[in-house]
């Protein structure tokens, strides 16, 4: 008898708190119905090869030296074995298998920390000294993997959202904090505007604008403290800041409001759906006019959709392009054909669980 797999892991969507990681705030991520799966088994060679037919590509890779070198930037398989390598995993097997998915690529929904995820679990349960991790272990392995391994910027709520699954919550500072949650949501649309990212002109005004911002104000109040500063106290530092750096400070402390909302919304299981919504288009609001990470393609998007009967909706991800979603319990086939009549790609959605491992045992001449 041999081994067959069947892993799969979801994208996310990041509901509450995008931009807000890098400053030292939360985030509260959800796990979608859109997922990549990997089906491999052992061979006796000792050459990965991995068909991946949706993008038209294979891998191949030998085992035989290692740790792997590196072929070119973001070199996610190599990457995976040889964190594995370092934490005492050992492959004298190859490994043939399939990749597939239908999670948007490069749209903001976290395609490469799903494929990471699952590659992991993967590779974690056929080793010669197999064993089963939790998603949390897959998610930090995840992201040493990715985010780490190729010296990139980039938080864990990618690899956490993706591996743990539901609705998760997460602090980065002072240390790690997570809590997960299986609220009774409904139906999501999410609709790529099949425009590409601008991630790095994005950061440019977002990130260090307000990591600019905020090293003026320390100068003038040393005790200035983005978690804990109300939001009216805000005008007082006016006067220190551009125009377009108060606004930035205005719009991030907004957000950590709305976020801290949805929050207790999610830890006391009393959902209100209409004004989860309604927090998500106060966020929309704020990534739009403060950050300007939104585009016209994906306002006009979020309109339509709401003029459908959505409670709200917001960008997703970084910015610049990539994808939208709507949050609609009601109809959502009408608010996905008007996302669609506005020129983007719509797939209706739902809260998921994280990674799921599916081992088979198959006779070596099936």
């Amino acid at each position: 008898m041999s081994l067959s797999l069947s892993v799969s892991t979801p994208g996310r969507i990041c509901l509450f708190g995008e931009h807000q990681d890098y400053l030292g705030l939360p985030v509260i991520a959800a796990a979608i119905s859109r997922r990549i799966q990997i089906t491999a088994e052992p061979t006796s060679g000792s050459e990965v090869y991995l068909a991946l037919p949706d993008i038209n590509a294979e891998e191949r890779f030998s085992l035989t030296t290692l740790p792997l070198p590196y072929q070119h930037e973001r070199d996610y398989f190599r990457s995976a074995v040889n964190i594995l390598l370092r934490e005492g995993f050992q492959f004298s097997n190859g490994i043939e298998g399939e990749v597939r998915g239908n999670i948007p690529i490069n749209s903001g929904t976290s395609s490469s920390s799903a494929l990471l995820v699952t590659w992991l679990a993967v590779l974690t349960q056929l080793a010669d000294n197999p064993q089963t991790l939790s998603p949390k272990r897959l998610a930090e392995l995840a992201h040493r993997a990715e985010v780490l391994e190729f010296g990139e910027p980039g938080g864990m709520m990618d690899h956490y959202a993706t591996a743990v699954g539901g609705v998760i919550y997460l602090e980065s500072t002072p240390k790690i904090h997570l809590e997960s949650f299986q609220p009774q949501l409904g139906t999501f649309v999410l609709g790529d505007s099949l425009q590409p990212k601008d991630t790095i002109g994005v950061l440019k005004h977002v990130k260090f604008g307000m990591l600019g911002a905020m090293e003026k104000i320390r100068q003038y109040d040393p005790t200035f403290a983005l978690p804990s500063c109300p939001q009216e106290k805000a005008d007082e530092y006016r006067h220190l800041l551009t125009a377009d750096e108060f606004i930035l400070l205005k719009g991030n402390l907004s957000d950590r409001d709305v976020l801290r909302e949805a929050l207790t919304m999610f830890q006391t299981k009393t959902v209100d759906h209409q004004r989860l919504g309604a927090l998500l288009n106060i966020h929309q609001t704020s990534l739009r006019d403060a950050k300007r990470v939104s585009t016209p393609k994906i306002d006009r998007m979020i309109d339509e959709a709401l003029k459908a009967g959505a409670y709200g909706g917001k960008i997703n991800g970084s910015g610049g392009g990539g994808c939208m979603f709507a949050y609609a319990p009601e109809n959502p086939e009408a608010v996905a054909e008007a996302i669609e009549r506005a020129g983007g790609k719509p797939y209706i959605i739902r809260v998921d669980q994280g990674v799921s491992v599916q081992p088979k045992a198959v006779s070596v001449d099936e």
